[in-house]
């Protein structure tokens, strides 16, 4: 019979348990029979001794099984998911979607919405006017099957256990262990009915894993879970020292989407659209190598492919459309302040965590659940690492509905790093993780 204290004491002594020992704690503690004084025991059992990568994906399927699963079978081809561990700016998804469909792998997105810096993606697409997060299962197979893309709010009730344990780790001091983050991350993937998921696991000042070390040992975790319970799974390493793009707030995140997917955005972001883009197609079997992949989806940025296919699915999802033709649709912040360069010389730094802190304090995002986000505010950098200041240049304009925006300015100034000595701008993608 088993008993949550050999369990515990299992683990604290750093041995593997079993798959029956991983059920038997995930089942007992999501139906309540396991207290949360054993639970915080267990977690902090495993953020000192780990786990392999055997437990990690029992624990994985354990949260899966305990509650709904998504059944996407009726959708035809690979369906692929991306996941991001989330930054600044990161827009990836609104870019992704239709540049991925476009080249014929289905996206059947189920994305959550911000609590940070900026919304998320949902958010993000609901500065459109009229766009809609809602559809029926029904509804949302028809729309892949048509369209081959789609972008919903999770529904049902997925992974209980998982919501459970993040609460628990959150009041315990065990979120930042890589086995807990790698299976809670896994275990949504998998239950929203994924075949097949390309992770972008980022490091740096505005990511959640703060070294590169940290970054590449999740990102193989995640891989190794995804090839354990037979799912193709592909992970990058990218940079977050820096935002990505210029823009940060919704609806300029949604322009600055549009201008990539007409083949103008900024370097960075389409860079690593394009390297993940090139991830999806090859785990959607649509190209057998990335540089073939690639150049699919260079194609159909170059020809408005993916632009239209964008268009398709705002208009699908009961939004306006002629917005992707005139940026002036979406919404707009009465003020545009600029904040000025103290000295000339390069940038250096850009921290990315105060300047989404400086887009938050705008209303642009959420400090809890209940916050109302002001969809038009935010911020758009002129300036990135390694570029040229001179002294009285704007190297930020800020989107705002008051004026009052001195706390952001400020934040702006202080940590828009700026010296005499230029410095090698950090390189975006880190590597990429097959194993």
């Amino acid at each position: 019979m088993l008993r949550m204290v050999n369990i515990i004491e299992k683990k604290r002594n750093g041995q593997t348990l079993t798959k029956e020992e991983i059920v038997f704690f995930v089942e007992g503690y999501t139906a309540g029979t396991i207290p949360d004084y054993q639970a915080s025991a267990l977690l902090m059992a495993i953020y000192f001794k780990g786990m392999d990568a055997e437990e990690q994906a029992h624990l994985t399927m354990a949260m899966v099984l305990s509650g709904e699963q998504i059944d996407l079978s009726e959708i035809e081809g690979i369906k692929v998911d991306k996941h991001s561990t989330g930054g600044v700016g990161d827009t990836t998804t609104l870019i992704l979607a239709p540049l991925v469909a476009a080249c014929g792998v289905p996206v059947a997105k189920m994305s959550g919405r911000g609590l940070g810096h900026t919304g998320g993606t949902l958010d993000k697409l609901e500065s459109i006017k009229g766009f809609h997060i809602e559809l029926t299962n029904e509804a949302f197979v028809a729309q892949v099957n048509r369209l081959k893309l789609a972008v919903i709010g999770q529904s049902g009730n997925l992974t209980p256990a998982d919501r459970k344990l993040y609460a628990l780790r959150d009041v315990t001091a065990t979120v930042d262990s890589i086995p807990l983050i790698a299976s809670s991350i896994m275990s949504k993937k998998i239950a929203a009915g994924a075949d097949a998921i390309v992770l972008d696991v980022k490091s740096g000042d505005g990511a959640f894993m703060k070294t590169a070390e940290d970054a590449r040992a999740l990102a193989e975790s995640m891989v190794a879970i995804g090839k354990k319970v037979a799912k193709k799974t592909m992970a990058i390493r990218s940079d977050m020292s820096q935002p990505l793009g210029y823009a940060i707030g919704n609806a300029l995140e949604v322009k600055e989407a549009i201008q990539t997917l007409k083949g103008k955005g900024p370097e960075d972001l389409t860079e690593l659209c394009l390297t993940l883009g090139s991830q999806m197609i090859v785990v959607g079997g649509k190209a057998k190598t990335l540089p073939e992949a690639r150049t699919m989806l260079v194609t159909v940025m170059k020809n408005g492919a993916a632009l239209k296919l964008f268009g398709d699915l705002i208009e699908a999802q009961g939004g306006d459309r002629a917005c992707i033709y005139d940026l002036s649709l979406l919404p707009t912040a009465k003020f545009e302040i600029d904040v000025y360069a103290s000295r000339s010389g390069y940038v250096t730094k850009l921290d990315a965590d105060d300047i989404g802190t400086a887009a938050m304090l705008l209303g642009a995002g959420r400090a809890t659940k209940e916050d109302k986000i002001d969809m038009a505010v935010g911020i758009v950098l002129k300036k990135k690492i390694g570029d040229v200041v001179k002294k009285g240049e704007s190297i930020a304009v800020i989107h705002s509905n008051r004026e009052d925006v001195e706390h952001a300015v400020s934040l702006l100034q202080e940590h828009i790093h700026i010296a005499d000595e230029v410095v090698v701008k950090p390189p975006l993608i880190g590597e990429i993780i097959t194993q």
